[in-house]
């Protein structure tokens, strides 16, 4: 009784069918509607697209603007690319940098479009106030002035409108500003040049020294070949690691097995040498009491004692693991050097990823692109402004008034007012509806992502179960099973894809608006509330990693039989529920393996690139001379983490193959018998491993249906 109970809680063994041999060819489209509503969210999708294209104005962020609002290095500024602040302390004592980069830099002080940035310090003198700007200003060369004002005009007064500058900072170009040298020697400025010294450098600090980046550009543009060599090395080694393992797969899995055994027995010797040190000292937590110096609980007994305990359990459960599930480790370890095997058959699948990381790099530019337009939709605004609004004359001025920079401006009694930009509009219709608009590309972004990572989940998981359940190797293994499954799988299961994706992607959507929600309620939330939250967090994380999980196996019943999204789901998690020992047996045997690959080609070429690029490799020769770097840490980065990308791009194929073929397994063993009529697809050995055979030799089947 209860054996039927748990065969009918975990769903029924699938029954023979005679007519099955492997990924169904003739099937028909799933899930019409979910297809119907990604086609039109697509659309939807181009039409944000085309609307923030339309509105949006990027130049704001690409290219800095001057106090009029016009853009430096284009139009009529196109031979002045940079930005010039008369007054750079404004810069730093009225705002933050954080504030500063969100308003493009703007900041309480003239601003103007320069063709070069200043290269020395200079002052105007008391003497020279009374001259006019074109002797002071253009005959020196110093074209430092807002456009338009006349030569004849004395220094006096255009210092007190604010049209030139009182002073000029040694600068270079940084983010198209012209930012100071921090260790340039400042002028004399009576009461305020020690606070631009500080201010320059805490701002120069902040927005990074201008001397790192050209030394990185250095150091990519000498190391950039020998960077594709690593990466070459890299994706050598990721595919021989992964054809190898049908040859060492058995004896690779003992040996980290063994190795995770013997890490934990040292782990259990050092916790009981340093318990027992502490024991005989009476060191105990009763004398410590309680503290949040995490640091404080390594000296005393307990912990130690506790850390022993625990170890020593892992090592117990590991052991007996060994001991009860040996044959499943075996079956898996069989599993591996099969899915080694089918990659060498199909090596166009281990290039399957480039694919996806094309369709990927479209998906993210897009919402980018989108992104940025979005953000810098609206027409800009200007406002009339005074340097200082307590002088005389100005008690009766508009200011903050709109103006039109354009035309001509009235005589103002108010010293120094003018036209001035001060932002964008927040007003109309894609302004006000602009954070709708943000978050319905951010589902865009999320659907379309995993949707693309489901599209090579399927694809690759049709192309493999061809090759488990072709009764001849290779003969019966299709031509082009990677291009076929491509085009099947676009062309039948378009919406149930897009129906996984959809779902998960509420899920992160939701994550998303809970981290919003969080930052923007951090300080306002009381212990309960933080508690709360992150219980909230927790459950979503668990959740979006469920989903995956269910996605993952459904794509593979999909590719297989070609189902709905639901009946693929449950008939996966059905089968593997009724096989759950061999499931955590060969997840956890897959990932140990996977991982030690992965260490084994990021480690080996993030060692071998060290010692190259820090030039500890000596007698390679002229052409293998390390270049000389400012940074050598610099490309053994790039290095490293390019090296990661592509075991990654190369263990997840592999990691597809095995999970594809464990299902197929699995399938092959509810669904046939070895008898003549129903052999078994399986490898010969995993016949042998669980002891079963094949009434026939493979292939008699088929001899005896032709005659």
């Amino acid at each position: 009784m209860g054996q039927r109970d748990k065969e009918e809680a975990n769903g029924k063994p699938v029954k023979y069918d005679p007519s099955f041999r492997g990924p169904i060819k003739s099937r028909g489209c799933t899930d019409i509607i979910c297809c119907i509503l990604f086609l039109v969210f697509i659309l939807g999708y181009i039409a944000v697209g085309i609307v923030a294209w339309v509105y949006g104005d990027p130049r704001q962020v690409l290219y800095p603007r001057n106090s009029t609002g016009a853009y430096c290095g284009l139009g009529q500024n196109k031979d002045k690319p940079y930005l010039l602040y008369f007054n750079i302390l404004s810069c730093v004592v009225a705002t933050n940098i954080i504030t500063a980069a969100t308003s493009s830099l703007q900041c309480p002080t003239p601003q103007v479009c320069v063709s070069s940035c200043p290269e020395s310090s200079w002052t105007v003198d008391a003497s020279s106030f009374s001259q006019t700007v074109g002797e002071v200003f253009y005959a020196a060369n110093r074209n430092f002035c807002v456009p338009g004002v006349p030569p004849e005009m004395p220094v006096l007064t255009s210092l007190k409108q604010e049209l030139c500058p009182s002073f000029l900072l040694p600068s270079s170009p940084a983010l198209g500003r012209c930012f100071p040298w921090p260790n340039s020697t400042q002028p004399e400025l009576p009461g305020i040049t020690g606070n631009i010294s500080q201010g320059i450098s805490g701002l120069l600090d902040t927005l990074n020294a201008r001397d790192i980046s050209i030394k990185v550009f250095e150091d990519f543009a000498h190391s950039w070949y020998w960077i594709l060599v690593a990466l070459g090395i890299a994706l050598v080694l990721s595919l021989l690691f992964i054809l190898l393992l049908r040859l060492v797969a058995g004896p690779l899995v003992l040996v980290l097995i063994l190795g995770v055994l013997a890490v934990l027995a040292y782990g259990i010797y050092h916790c009981w040498q340093e318990y027992r040190i502490l024991r005989d000292k009476g060191a105990s937590i009763t004398q410590l009491g309680f503290t949040f110096n995490l640091s404080a609980y390594r000296s005393v007994q307990e912990t130690w004692l506790a850390a022993l305990i625990l170890l020593a359990i892992l090592e117990g459960v590991l052991l007996l693991m060994l001991i009860f599930l040996r044959q499943r480790i075996r079956i898996a370890i069989a599993l591996l050097k099969e899915a080694s095997r089918a990659v060498g058959y199909m090596m166009s699948t281990m290039f399957y990823p480039l694919v996806t990381f094309v369709l990927l790099v479209i998906c993210i530019a897009y919402w980018a692109m989108m992104a940025l337009y979005l953000a810098t939709s609206g027409q800009p605004q200007y406002v009339l402004w005074a340097p200082n609004a307590s002088l005389s004359g100005c008690e009766k001025a508009w200011m903050n008034e709109s103006c039109d920079p354009l035309a001509e401006q009235a005589n103002f009694t108010c010293p120094g007012m003018k036209c001035v930009f001060q932002g964008y509009l927040s007003t109309g219709l894609v302004q006000r509806s602009l954070f709708n608009l943000q978050i319905y590309g951010i589902l865009g972004l999320f659907w379309t992502v995993n949707w693309v990572l489901a599209l090579g989940q399927c694809v690759l998981a049709g192309a493999f179960a061809s090759f488990y359940w072709a009764f001849l190797k290779p003969q019966d293994i299709p031509t082009f099973p990677l291009s076929s499954a491509f085009i099947r799988t676009l062309r039948y299961h378009t919406g149930s894809l897009a129906f996984g994706a959809l779902i998960l992607s509420l899920v992160q959507l939701a994550r998303v608006i809970l981290e919003y929600i969080d930052h923007k309620l951090r300080k306002a939330q009381n212990p309960v509330a933080r508690c709360i939250m992150c219980c909230f967090k927790c459950c979503l994380w668990c959740l979006e990693k469920f989903i995956k999980f269910l996605n993952y196996n459904a794509y593979i019943m999909i590719a297989i039989y070609g189902k709905n999204f639901c009946t693929s789901a449950k008939n996966a998690f059905m089968l593997l529920m009724r096989n759950i020992l061999r499931v955590v047996v060969l997840d956890n045997v897959t990932d140990l393996l996977l991982f030690f690959g992965k260490l084994l080609v990021v480690g080996g070429i993030g060692v071998l690139s060290f010692f190259f690029f820090s030039g500890r490799i000596q007698g390679l020769g002229k052409d293998f001379e390390n270049p000389n770097l400012n940074y050598y840490w610099l490309p053994i980065m790039i290095c490293v983490l390019g090296a990661y990308v592509i075991a990654s791009g190369f263990f997840s194929v592999f990691g597809m193959c095995v999970d594809t073929l464990f299902l197929c397994f699995l399938e092959d063993l509810e669904r046939n018998d070895g008898s003549l009529d129903r052999p078994y697809y399986m490898s010969k050995s995993l016949l042998q491993i669980l002891g079963k055979k094949n009434e026939a030799p493979p292939g008699d089947k088929k001899k005896k249906k032709k005659k």
